[in-house]
């Protein structure tokens, strides 16, 4: 099984804290569409015949297509490799796209989740943040989506904003599992260098929450996702029973996939390739008959380095017995050494051969995950 990636790359406007490539110029987008459907076309042996289980339009923003534009991809995914046994097809929306008209049109196209950056539902974070939507179309949007007949509704929040509370943040929660929705991202706001908000902190124009705030406020969100009937199945991920991220998952567990569009990565099992991320280049390679892109072939402590980074995310944990299997003894005996003093500290777990973070241990993944890598 593999999985199918589409990168969207356009916005209305750029929010304050992304740093995923995208842009406005939406004069390029028709030939944006067809440029994709000839990377599709293109790269046809690129996924060696697998069947497609997911797919998935991530952004930017991939709510600013029309119907016709979703039309034309959907017919070269299908020609070129058929859909017959997806299981889960995703569309990342913005609240305020999500109008009665969209919404209609959406529920006639394949698409059976919805992914929404909804990010919080207080209003002055909104407008801090740069978001087009209100909480009100936030939550008319979900209900919209649901009135249509979408049963799988993801919804991302980030929480670490400036000046964010602990009880501001359990009534954007207490706002999300009255929504009903099957899914829910949480991610800690991170000040990525160059955006708005990051040189808005640079001219202490807002403060960032401190650590003792930041570890409050995750031990809200796992404390409340469970008390709410959530699986914390990833970091950052939680589902309802039998709603977990099909894609997503994908990713954390070596599935091969094939990415389209600008700035969009792609994963063979051996080597990964990324594409330029720029629309106006991209276009213009595609449309020349080639493709303007980097690729990396994976060796085995990079390949040991990934299984660890992605495994240890999950709730199922770092089985040592596939990493013995998968790299041999000596990263066995390294990954084992090096875990020991996060396991003596309760950072770390071992049940049935497998290193699992522990609730104290998630929230300084990285430092561990960093650990237990080969240099």
């Amino acid at each position: 099984m593999a999985g199918i990636y589409i990168h969207v790359p356009f916005c209305k406007t750029r929010c304050a804290y992304c740093d995923f490539y995208s842009t406005t110029l939406q004069e390029l987008k028709p030939r944006y569409v067809e440029a994709v459907c000839q990377e599709l076309a293109m790269r046809h042996k690129y996924l060696q015949d697998e069947d497609i289980r997911t797919i998935y339009f991530g952004g930017g923003t991939p709510s600013q297509l029309a119907w016709e534009d979703f039309k034309k991809l959907f017919a070269s995914i299908d020609n070129v490799y058929g859909m017959k046994d997806c299981v889960e097809i995703t569309l990342e929306a913005n609240p305020d796209d999500l109008t009665e008209e969209y919404v209609k049109m959406l529920a006639t196209l394949p698409f059976n989740r919805i992914s929404m950056g909804i990010q919080s539902f207080h209003e002055p974070t909104l407008e801090l943040i740069g978001r087009r939507h209100t909480a009100t179309q936030a939550i008319e949007a979900v209900h919209r989506c649901q009135n249509y007949g979408f049963q799988n509704i993801s919804i991302d929040l980030i929480y670490g904003l400036p000046a964010e509370t602990p009880e501001q943040w359990k009534q954007d929660l207490q706002t999300a599992f009255s929504l009903d929705v099957q899914h829910i991202s949480a991610y800690h706001l991170t000040y990525e260098q160059g955006t708005r908000l990051w040189q808005m902190l640079q001219r202490k124009e807002i403060t960032e929450v401190d650590e003792d705030t930041s570890v409050e406020l995750f031990r809200i969100l796992c404390e409340q996702m469970q008390q709410a009937g959530f699986e914390h199945y990833e970091i950052s991920n939680f589902a309802r029973p039998g709603y977990r991220s099909h894609h997503n998952s994908a990713y954390w567990h070596e599935v091969p996939y094939l990415g389209c569009g600008p700035g969009a990565h792609s994963f063979d099992g051996k080597s990964r390739e990324w594409n330029v991320a720029s629309l106006a280049n991209y276009i213009l390679a595609i449309e020349h008959g080639l493709r303007d892109f980097e690729q990396e072939e994976l060796d085995i402590d990079t390949r040991y380095n990934e299984f660890v980074m992605t495994r240890l995310r999950t709730c199922e944990g770092l089985n040592l017995n596939d990493v013995k299997q998968k790299f041999g003894k000596p990263y066995y005996d390294h990954c084992l050494h090096l875990a020991s003093p996060y396991l003596l500290q309760g950072l770390l777990e071992q049940k049935e051969d497998a290193l699992k973070l522990t609730p104290k241990g998630i929230f300084v993944s990285d430092d561990i995950i960093s650990d237990l890598m080969r240099v």
